[in-house]
């Protein structure tokens, strides 16, 4: 397994407000071992953490992030939304983020958000530089998307990359888009994921990761599966639960 069973979706989203330092740190001392968060670029090309195409949801901005750049990003607040006590948290630039996952010494699967191909290999490239420059470990870094471009794009940067392909559905050529990119991990929703295909994906030797499950006792029967690890708001449920007996 190349990742963690219990993963920190957004951070630890259940617990401070997604994607931000905050989060992260969150998912640390609820003990998760791997966290992911999503990146995108702002309108001057830098990597920011951020989910959405805008800023509305999760700022007291307005406006698409691609009409920002690094200094009015750092404007707005990313956590006044959550709760007061979070007033002043802000959209992390990408390399905050990672160092801050390296020092304390987690894994990160980080997806890539584009609205475009040209964007797709813009934001491949920076991200690829970006963790060279902050010096994290390969191993403990998972960059996944749903955009096949930014992937190829990554892996050209950094060949040492590992890369997981994402799908809310598995297409019927799943495994031939993944032996093409060269990816280790197979990431879908779990409502649509079956047992049959959950076996072909192990058979055919890849990881297996499913977002977003929130209900300990619905997904029960998924680890059974096969299933490596899921990504979660609530990891505090499921890291005081432990998988079934059997699994893991």
């Amino acid at each position: 397994m190349i990742a963690a069973r219990i993963i920190g979706h957004r951070g630890a989203s259940s617990l401070a407000p997604e994607n931000t330092l905050a989060a992260i740190r969150a998912a640390a001392n609820a003990g998760v071992r791997w966290v992911e968060i999503d990146a995108r670029l702002l309108g001057d090309g830098t990597a920011v953490i951020h989910h959405d195409e805008t800023v509305e949801r999760c700022t007291d901005g307005t406006g698409p992030l691609s009409r920002y750049d690094r200094m009015s990003i750092r404007r707005l607040d990313a956590g006044r939304w959550y709760g007061d006590e979070f007033a002043g948290e802000r959209i992390p630039l990408l390399t905050e983020a990672l160092i801050l996952i390296r020092d304390l010494g987690l894994g990160v699967n980080l997806e890539l958000k584009a609205a475009s191909r040209s964007t797709a290999r813009r934001l491949g490239a920076v991200v690829a530089g970006e963790l060279t420059a902050a010096t994290m470990p390969w191993e403990r870094v998972l960059v996944s998307s749903f955009e096949p471009t930014v992937l190829e794009a990554s892996r050209k940067q950094a060949p040492s990359l590992l890369i997981g392909c994402l799908w809310s559905r598995l297409p019927r050529d799943w495994q031939q888009q993944a032996v093409a990119l060269g990816a280790v991990s197979i990431h879908c929703n779990w409502r649509y994921l079956t047992e049959q295909t959950a076996h072909a994906v192990k058979a055919a030797g890849f990881d297996l990761y499913c977002y977003t499950v929130n209900d300990s006792k619905a997904f029960l029967p998924y680890w059974q599966w096969g299933v490596d690890g899921i990504f979660t708001d609530r990891p505090q449920d499921f890291l005081l639960s432990g998988p079934p007996i059997g699994v893991g």
